[in-house]
């Protein structure tokens, strides 16, 4: 009887969804379960096995909370707005929806193919007005409530692309994309003013089970500090600010440095005896990235500025000013203090420009290395400070700046405000009219969805401004509240805003009067359990934490934090452990494992890959092993005899099995779990297999590979679909093993192994040490003079010899 994979797979995925097996049930006397995955953004390339792999693993965990008994909600949507759709849509002439229209397609029979248990009558899709229309709603909440506002600031802008680019994808001064020069700009942009959370984001990591690196991860970005803004004046009247977690160190501060685009370069401009030299430099560095210009390692640059001098209000000396481009305007004042004796960057600088460098913290030689490990150290050079451990010293100088009106305590953030717009075609418009006279208006909730228009031309202007801004019978709009002459805003929102909601959304799809309906939010938030990458763990997590916390404050949600659960997957490397990429030509795609070996082989072999949570190497020898055991598992059917109880040969593997499997999956060891299984199966057919202990298997296997265990399971003659089958409970006393297998050690090295009965006394396991034909040959002769016996692990034999040897 042949196991025709494909057939099957087809089979049960037709039954599956013609009954609705995976709808949410919404039964209120069952406890809800809530799985997520990312929703992923979909490109034309479709699902890859890095979808594969996450997509997988819940799809184990829902149907095995659905066989305990939970309503369990598994949703799945895309995430489709974005600059990729946007670019095909520009070279190849036609509009992106078209475009998100086919990938999507694409991409959900891929899904399909794979027989994940996703309810898509939960589908969202964050290009769909009717999605949209409550991400823009939120964003007219958040300007209601102060948290979104437009300011103008620096930005990368591609001379090619013709659109602003993160930091990340600025490299040496050019486009990664495209290879043209990068240049600085200053726009006006919208923010999201999510430092105002930046506090409660930090301390409710608190409330939720995230792995300890994601959590770092979260607070490092966050990046919480206290210190001291400190006031130095200048000669030339102006107070240059600074602020310092080190405010202990300011008997050392012999320079200072601030940013290229601190207003005070161009306020001295005509008091600088180098004003040239200032502006050349500040045009250079303005061709770089944030990211170049904070690199640790990057040669120390910068100019001084000539003419003007600051004083250190510590010591009443003057101190010279420097512009250079590891300052950034968005940190801080956009000024430092510069204390070289303890600090690697400064020293550096100081090193290269001939600056003093001022010892104030004992225990290094200055001169020839920054002294950083000054966390406990001993106050010295500094006057009134002298003395003073730092932790004292650093109270005593906030009192006595506070005392002098010098400077203030303060708690500061590296946590910026969210940069919240685009000048591209394909995202969300932003609901809002310029008015002359009235400013930036909302517009009214009641014209929500306010939808994108059809453009000629996908392309952003020359000036920088979006496609949208060319629409002149779109642009040009009344203002709603005074009536008069008004245009719309033309940037739109960037790709992560409908991803910061999108949870709520799949509770509740189809509500057109709520962007969520209380009481289903009330009934599954928070989400229990969501798996998604470690490149998502930063600004994904901190940006849709942000949006639930605001639509917590606003009544929409009755919880403080999105997420109960947080886990990440490795990576799938291909083989010899390289990157998958086309150009390395080693992508694989899942859709040809499916054809060749099934579904089900591909289900098994991306979970028995390796340890879920490190990356791991694709290889197709394994693969096809996935696909032997399967094959292996279905010959049980002619194997099995009809009782349909569990053999008592069988009893206490199974029971094991069932515990070791549970276990497994709940703490992402899939591959281990698998490993039980094919030991399990070899067990079978060692020892014979009956109708109930097949049973028993075919449930533990299904939420792994459901497809040939739903045939097994009819063709057995069982009612139901095995995925509504209980998960089966193991008897605690049924798991322990009847004999152990120990290790014999002679004289420390290990000669043979026993099977003893479990938890046999000291006696009985030497005396089957000493039965055993190796041990007679290792000993030959010797007496045992003493032994060291580990009940059920080892028992290691002393002869005569080897005592007076040691």
């Amino acid at each position: 009887m042949q196991y025709d994979s494909q057939k099957i797979e087809q089979k049960w995925q037709a039954r599956w969804a013609r009954e609705g097996v995976y709808r949410t049930d919404g039964d209120a006397g069952k406890e809800k379960y809530y799985v997520l995955v990312e929703f992923p953004y979909p490109s034309g390339n479709g699902l890859h096995v890095g979808h594969a792999r996450p997509y997988t693993a819940m799809d184990v965990v829902a149907r095995r909370r659905r066989m305990q008994g939970f309503d369990v909600l598994f949703p799945m949507g895309w995430d489709a707005f974005g600059l990729p759709t946007e670019n095909y849509a520009i070279a190849n002439k036609i509009h992106p929806a078209e475009v998100t229209r086919r990938n999507i397609a694409f991409f959900k029979s891929q899904i399909n193919m794979m027989g994940y248990s996703f309810d898509w009558g939960r589908e969202v899709n964050t290009t769909d007005p009717g999605y949209y229309r409550w991400t823009q709603w939120i964003f007219l909440k958040l300007l209601e409530h102060g948290l979104a506002y437009k300011a103008r600031m620096p930005v990368n802008w591609c001379t090619s692309c013709k659109c602003v680019l993160a930091n990340e994808e600025v490299v040496d001064g050019v486009c990664e994309r495209c290879g043209s020069e990068v240049v600085r700009r200053e726009k006006s942009q919208w923010m999201l003013k999510i430092t105002a959370y930046a506090q409660r984001l930090l301390d409710d990591l608190d409330l939720v089970e995230y792995p300890e690196r994601v959590k770092a991860q979260q607070r490092n970005w966050i990046g919480r500090s206290e210190g001291a803004d400190v006031d130095f004046a200048t000669t030339t009247g102006e107070t240059l600010r600074v602020y310092t977690t080190r405010p202990d160190t300011l008997f050392g501060a012999t320079y200072m440095v601030i940013s290229p685009e601190h207003p005070y370069v161009e306020a001295w401009r005509d008091k600088l005896e180098n004003g040239d030299e200032v502006a050349a430099y500040r045009g250079a560095a303005a061709r770089k990235s944030d990211f170049e210009r904070t690199e640790l390692q990057k040669e120390k640059t910068g100019v001084r500025l000539a003419g003007v001098e600051a004083i250190n209000p510590a010591t009443g000396g003057r101190i010279p000013i420097f512009v250079s481009d590891y300052v950034l305007m968005s940190y801080g004042t956009g000024a430092i203090m510069a204390v070289p004796g303890h600090d690697e960057r400064d020293w550096a600088f100081a090193r290269v420009f001939g600056l003093p460098i001022v010892e104030v913290v004992a225990g290094g030689d200055v001169q020839t290395a920054a002294f950083t490990d000054v966390e406990t150290g001993t106050l010295i050079n500094s006057g009134f400070l002298n003395g003073l451990e730092v932790r004292q010293a650093k109270a005593r100088m906030i009192e006595w700046l506070v005392e002098k009106g010098l400077g203030r305590a303060v708690t500061n953030f590296k946590l910026r405000d969210w940069v919240f717009s685009r000048q591209r075609y394909w995202g969300e418009p932003i609901p809002v009219r310029h008015c002359p006279a009235c400013g930036a208006v909302p517009a009214p909730e009641s014209e929500l969805p306010l939808l994108l228009p059809e453009v000629a031309s996908y392309e952003p202007t020359d000036t920088g401004e979006s496609p949208l801004s060319k629409m002149r019978d779109w642009v040009e709009t009344v203002c709603p509240r005074c009536g008069g002459p008004a245009e719309r805003e033309t940037d739109t929102m960037p790709q992560w805003a409908g991803s910061s909601w999108y949870f709520l959304r799949y509770i509740d799809p189809a509500n057109g009067a709520a962007a969520v309906d209380k009481a289903l939010a009330r009934r599954y938030m928070p989400v229990d359990w969501y798996n998604g990458g470690m490149e998502h763990t930063t600004l994904h997590l901190l940006y849709s934490r942000f949006w639930h916390k605001f639509l917590y404050d606003i009544g929409v949600v009755e919880t403080p934090e999105p997420y109960a659960r947080r886990t990440s997957h490795g990576m799938i490397l291909g083989e010899g452990g390289e990157k998958m990429s086309k150009s390395r030509g080693n992508v694989i795609s899942p859709n040809e494992i499916v054809d060749r070996y099934g579904a089900d082989t591909m289900r098994l072999y991306i979970l028995f890959i390796g340890d879920f949570e490190k990356a791991a190497s694709w290889s197709p020898q394994a693969v096809k092993g996935c696909r032997r055991f399967l094959e292996r598992v279905w010959g049980l059917l002619t194997r099995a005899a009809p009782s349909g109880e569990i053999s008592p040969a069988h009893e206490a593997e199974i029971h094991r099995a069932i515990r070791k499997v549970g276990e497994d999956i709940e703490h992402l060891k899939f591959n281990t779990a698998i490993a039980a299984l094919m030991a399990l199966v070899n067990r079978f057919y060692e020892a014979g297999v009956t109708k109930g202990d097949l049973r028993a298997l075919l449930t533990l296997l299904s939420p792994f590979a459901p497809h040939i265990c739903e045939e097994m399971w009819e063709r057995l003659g069982y009612r139901g679909f095995v995925v509504r089958e209980p998960w089966p409970a193991y008897d605690r006393a049924k798991t322990v093993e009847d004999t152990a297998e120990i290790a014999v050690q002679v004289g420390g090295k290990l000669r043979a192994t026993v099977v003893i009965p479990t938890g046999a006394a000291d006696e009985e396991a030497l005396a089957a040490a000493l039965a055993e034909p190796r041990i007679q040959k290792a000993l030959d002769g010797r007496r045992v003079a003493r032994h060291i016996y580990v009940k059920d692990k080892l028992i290691n034999l002393i002869a005569e010899k080897d005592r007076q040897g040691g």
